[in-house]
Formats: structure tokens, sequence, C-alpha cells
């Protein structure tokens, strides 16, 4: 497929594809005439790093560890890399639960009627 096709599958920019490919994060072949053309397999693998990149992963980061990913082994070096971004998310996502649950009781306490507020 073209990318233009692929960027159209997976709701990315070209743009962004082509930053992939920059990154050593994605990989073409290419036409005679210069034109980027991709296996089906890129749908997942650009799925795949937008999930990682969406995670917080850096694309330095994830160059490092897609070599993992596509022999389906792992080193003690990456699965350490792994554990360190996995619990920076679990971080993230506990501070998300408390920004939500503030937002929360603030809405609640503005939502209760007060008579000294005269809203149209």
């Amino acid at each position: 497929m073209r990318i233009g096709d692929l960027a159209a599958r997976t709701r990315v920019s070209v743009r962004a594809l082509r930053y992939y490919e920059e990154q050593g994060l994605l990989t073409s072949t290419r036409s005679e005439s210069g034109q980027r053309h991709y296996g089906d397999s890129a749908v997942d693998r650009v799925r795949l790093i937008q999930q990682l990149y969406g995670a917080g992963l850096s694309s330095r980061t994830i160059a490092e560890l897609l070599p993992c990913v596509d022999a389906k082994v792992s080193t003690p070096e990456s699965r350490e890399r792994l554990a360190v971004e996995r619990d920076r998310i679990n971080t993230q996502i506990a501070e998300l639960i408390t920004a939500r649950d503030r937002l929360n009781d603030i809405i609640d306490v503005a939502s209760r009627p007060n008579p000294h507020c005269n809203y149209v």
C-alpha cells in the first residue's frame, strides 16, 4: 500500500509516517518512481508506535525496543527498560486518577445550589 493509504488506515499523518521512517521505526520499499510502499503489517506497526508514543516513550526508546519486539525475544536490559517505562506509566495513571477525583469533588461542590449566587 502507498503512504497515503497507510495514513488513512492508521489515521496518522503522512508527515508522521515519514518521520517514523527517518527514525528507523518503520520501513518501506520504493517503487521505480520513488514512491513508498508498505506491506499490510505496517498497519499494526504504526498502531504499536502510536501506542508507545501515547504512553510517553520517545522515538529513541521505541527504536531501541522494536528489534526485541520484532524478534519476539528480550534481554535483561530490554525487560528492565520496559519495567521502568511501565512504572512511569503507572505513576502517571495514579496522578491522573488523583486529578480526576479532585475534579469530581469540584464539580460536586459547584453543583450544589447556592442561595447567594443568582445565575440565569
